[in-house]
């Protein structure tokens, strides 16, 4: 308990100096409202860490495996959930509970909503509110969902925090280079194949949107990236045993089906593979709604799809479609990035909970282009109104 105790403290000093810096280089930068929610993300750890003692949770073979005493650290230093136990194999061998550890992973979550912060407030200058009286920005950030996959020991918080540090640093990658590899690493090693739609979104972005990269910024993004890609083939494609595949689409289809028919057979399994391509987006985004709950976990979560449904509602329009033909860089890249991966995911995702679970890496690149579309709106509003005042980035 004492380490728990002294963890805890030197992560609330690591915030208050993480949050100093920060206000001192963005002005808009909330510290109250990130003290808010780091307590708010607390009692998610809390809330996980009482369900994980009385359910099966990864997170309880991932601290044994981690506490496994091995010649060669090193070994563990794979893709995969591998890289989980090579994490945190150190904190374990060093004489941290289970607790404690899971503290700090729950940490690493928090990490991550603090870049979604800024990277949804540097982006978007204009405050959005919605239903009538609650703002956008902090109705996303305090999502319940989101916050219960992302406090564990376990993939969902480090993949996170990777995606956020990652996306944040897109604005100037040039000036956030280290940002940018650290979220890219993270990204990959976790979940290589995630790495590759984020690339695929990066670099359909910079080709088809509009930003203010330098055009030799842009070529070494692209370079880079195609080069990464072509490098990291073998790991991406072993993700589905696609490695040695002579023909990687009918593979991956075969793949596919044999993934969903095993996760099917679980209490919260659904038989998505007889579903139409828009109605797996749909089974993937929004469910589970109230008439398929699986347990009391999911009537919470069908509360905030309910949420997310009616978010989705406001870009069902043809004026969407017109912004997004001509959306920046990040906007366009947002969105590759959340539909490419919910394609895939769609199809070997045939369990409600794990579906739940899954979303949480991707949610934030739908949000953010939701609300770049309800700022635009806004702000030509605005413009008419009072056209020297108002600006949208």
């Amino acid at each position: 308990m004492i380490d728990f105790v002294f963890v805890f403290i030197a992560l609330l000093m690591a915030n208050q100096v993480l949050f100093k810096n920060l206000s001192n280089k963005f002005v808009f930068f909330d510290k109250k409202l990130m003290n808010r929610l780091y307590w708010y993300h607390i009692v998610f750890f809390l809330i996980y860490f009482t369900y994980a003692s009385f359910e099966a949770s990864d997170s309880k073979a991932y601290y044994i495996d981690a506490g496994i005493v091995r010649e060669n650290w090193t070994s563990l230093f794979l893709t995969g959930t591998k890289f989980i136990v090579f994490v945190a194999n150190p904190l374990v061998q060093f004489g941290l509970s289970y607790l404690t550890v899971m503290l700090i992973f729950a940490w690493t979550g928090y990490v991550g909503f603090l870049f979604a912060y800024l990277f949804f407030k540097e982006n978007i200058t204009i405050n959005i509110t919605v239903f009538k009286k609650f703002d956008l920005l902090s109705l996303l950030l305090f999502l319940p969902n989101m916050h219960f996959w992302t406090v564990s020991l376990g993939k969902g918080s480090l993949i996170f925090m990777g995606l956020m540090l990652f996306a944040y640093a897109l604005r100037f990658p040039q000036k956030r280079l280290f940002t940018l590899l650290l979220g890219g690493f993270l990204v990959y090693m976790i979940r290589p194949h995630v790495m590759l739609f984020v690339l695929v979104g990066v670099m359909v972005g910079i080709i088809t949107g509009k930003s203010k990269l330098g055009v030799g910024i842009k070529l070494l993004i692209l370079a880079a990236s195609i080069a990464f890609l072509i490098s990291a083939k073998g790991s991406i494609l072993s993700v589905a045993k696609l490695q040695d595949s002579e023909n990687v689409v009918e593979d991956f289809d075969q793949f596919a089906l044999e993934q969903a028919g095993r996760l099917e057979t679980s209490g919260s399994g659904v038989q998505m593979s007889n579903y139409s391509l828009p109605f797996k987006f749909f089974t993937f985004w929004f469910r589970p709604l109230f008439v398929d709950s699986p347990g009391i976990l999911g009537m919470f979560s069908s509360i905030e799809n309910l949420i997310y449904l009616l978010l989705f509602a406001k870009i069902s329009n043809r004026r969407f479609l017109r912004f997004i033909i001509k959306a920046p860089y990040l906007v366009k890249t947002s969105l590759i990035i959340f539909v490419l991966t919910s394609f895939a995911l769609t199809f070997v995702m045939s369990n409600l909970g794990i579906m739940m679970r899954q979303k949480s890496m991707v949610m934030y690149f739908g949000f953010f282009v939701i609300y770049y579309f309800l700022a635009n709106e806004k702000f030509q509003l605005l413009q008419k109104q009072q056209p020297p005042a108002v600006a949208l980035v």
